[in-house]
């Protein structure tokens, strides 16, 4: 038996040559060519009666127009009120008309309505409204005198029935809907009553209506197809308006269909084919990628599980071998995110975890270094900002912040707000490299502070200060079981935090122990004695400006 080396030459063979023949023969040379013509010829046709429509609604709006202009006209004629009367009287009664308003300028220094300034000589351009029950539209001019002002209004609601009842006569558009929408989308009328609801086109979201309205912003008239639906539309010229015609595809495509059926069944034969193909040579495929596909469900629950068994050297024992490797790597990272957070540098955490006791409950008590910031005068500068500017200044500094921790090896167990708890854990080697390194910190931050408040002129200045304090606390993990976080806990924590209470912006403070380990190369600007809350005795602090070089 013939057994394929890769899963690409199995898939060539037994699947994509039959398939691709099969489909190729009666797909491109039968389907797309009858579906490409058909389509074509119904387009030109479709288009040419929604024209034809569209200049029928042009010309029932352009004699409301020119009636407009009569009236206004008709100002200047002998009796030429009684006649606008008359016009007026003559135009309620006609069907199309819903409602005429026409409302006179008061003259000037009257007050009233009735007194008219001057009679009208000719009307102004033509606004359209819609009022909100829906049916109707209003056609709105302004009268104006020989010398172009203003000395009334004319009103004219049409009723949107009468404008489409010559639309609704086509043949063509028996049993369907037509409707007038705006160039914005907005709908204005519907021959279905239960479109009456609707407000916009495509505000349902549904795929045929957006390809609609984007159609109508490229150009004046054509057709979009869905699925089983066909729109075409029309923009008229008299009006900032478009006709849509919608029609069921299963009508206007019927050619098509028919095709479609024949189509369908001699696909339906080459799908037997292939079902016996798959069944035969690919099922082991198929058994293997849902395999995968069930274990990465799982792991997207958090659910890792054992390694998958690799049982070929083809592309799907390569697939299952990186999905392997990939779920491991996932395993490694979420412990390290879950026990150190986002902000630890994963070659220190995974030089923590190499040791036995990292990945226990729990800890071990050891001297670190701690490091304790705080920025200085935050809470009053908060409250003159807003809340977008506060989080995007805090977020600012502490980026800076976090790379230079990083970069020295540090370990940030918690923000406080604006302020920030870290450690320098020296593991098994002495502490003094440690101590300098985190004084090294403490200065590179402060230098970071400043550089973030030139870099940015138009923020305000933040202030930094930064306490330092070297003494033994419990490191581990704590927590719970189902919640443990990488970090430190004691009487060590809580001086470092006085400690830095007592810098002022700007400074870096450390202990007397951290001077202890440092003092050779520390350059101290001042020292002072204080005492601090919860110590009995007062503490000895240095202001340190500097690292010098060892001699």
């Amino acid at each position: 038996m013939f057994a394929f080396k890769t899963l690409e030459q199995r898939l060539i063979v037994l699947l994509v040559v039959p398939v691709t023949l099969f489909l190729l023969l009666l797909g491109v040379l039968g389907y797309r060519f009858i579906q490409g013509l058909l389509f074509q010829e119904w387009q030109e046709a479709a288009v040419l009666r929604l024209e034809r429509a569209a200049h029928q609604m042009d010309m029932l709006l352009g004699e409301q127009k020119k009636w407009m202009e009569l009236v206004a006209w008709a100002g200047q004629a002998p009796g030429g009120r009684d006649m606008q009367n008359w016009l007026l009287q003559q135009s309620q009664n006609q069907p199309e008309v819903s409602l005429v308003n026409l409302t006179w300028k008061p003259a000037p220094g009257t007050g009233k309505g009735t007194a008219i300034a001057a009679r009208s000589a000719s009307l102004g351009p033509i606004s359209y409204f819609y009022p909100p029950d829906g049916k109707t539209v209003g056609l709105r001019g302004e009268l104006l005198d020989r010398a172009g002002k203003p000395v009334g209004r004319l009103e004219v609601l049409l009723n949107f029935d009468y404008l489409l009842h010559d639309i609704l006569a086509e043949g063509w558009m028996a049993a369907r809907m037509a409707c007038l929408v705006s160039r914005e989308g907005r709908y204005l009328a519907h021959s279905n009553p239960a479109m009456q609801a609707r407000h916009c086109l495509g505000e349902t979201k549904d795929p045929l209506e957006l390809a609609m309205l984007a159609a109508m912003k490229e150009k004046n008239s054509g057709t979009v197809m869905g699925q089983n639906r066909v729109i075409g539309f029309y923009q008229l010229h008299a009006a900032p308006w478009a006709i849509m015609l919608h029609a069921r595809g299963s009508e206007i495509l019927a050619p098509i269909l028919r095709f479609r059926v024949y189509f369908l069944a001699g696909a339906a034969l080459g799908l037997v084919v292939i079902l016996a193909l798959i069944r035969l040579a690919v099922r082991p495929v198929v058994q293997a990628i849902r395999g995968i596909a069930a274990r990465a469900a799982l792991v997207a629950k958090g659910d890792y599980g054992e390694p998958l068994p690799v049982r070929s050297r083809d592309e799907i024992g390569q697939l299952t071998a990186g999905f392997n490797d990939m779920v491991a790597g996932l395993k490694e990272r979420d412990f390290i995110s879950n026990t150190f957070g986002r902000y630890v540098d994963p070659e220190i955490a995974r030089e923590i975890l190499s040791r036995p006791e990292a990945a226990r409950l729990g800890g071990e008590k050891r001297e670190v270094v701690i490091l304790f910031s705080d920025i200085r005068g935050f809470t009053p500068l908060a409250e003159t900002l807003s809340p977008e500017t506060t989080i995007y200044l805090v977020n600012r500094y502490f980026a800076r912040i976090i790379a230079v921790i990083q970069a020295h090896r540090g370990i940030i167990v918690d923000f406080l707000g604006d302020a920030l708890l870290a450690f320098f854990d020296p593991l098994e080697g002495p502490i003094e490299p440690v101590v300098r390194r985190a004084v090294g910190c403490a200065l590179k931050i402060q230098e970071a502070v400043a550089a973030q408040s030139q870099a940015e002129p138009g923020m305000p200045l933040l202030h930094m200060g930064i306490g330092l304090h070297a003494g033994e606390v419990v490191v581990g993990n704590i927590g719970s079981e189902s919640r443990a976080k990488y970090g430190i806990i004691g009487a060590a924590v809580n001086l470092t935090h006085r400690i830095q209470g007592q810098a002022q912006g700007g400074e870096v403070v450390v202990s007397e122990r951290v001077f202890h380990h440092a003092k050779d190369i520390l350059s101290v600007t001042r020292t002072f004695e204080t005492t601090l809350k919860g110590i009995a005795q007062p503490v000895r602090l240095y202001v340190v400006e500097g690292l010098e070089e060892e001699s």
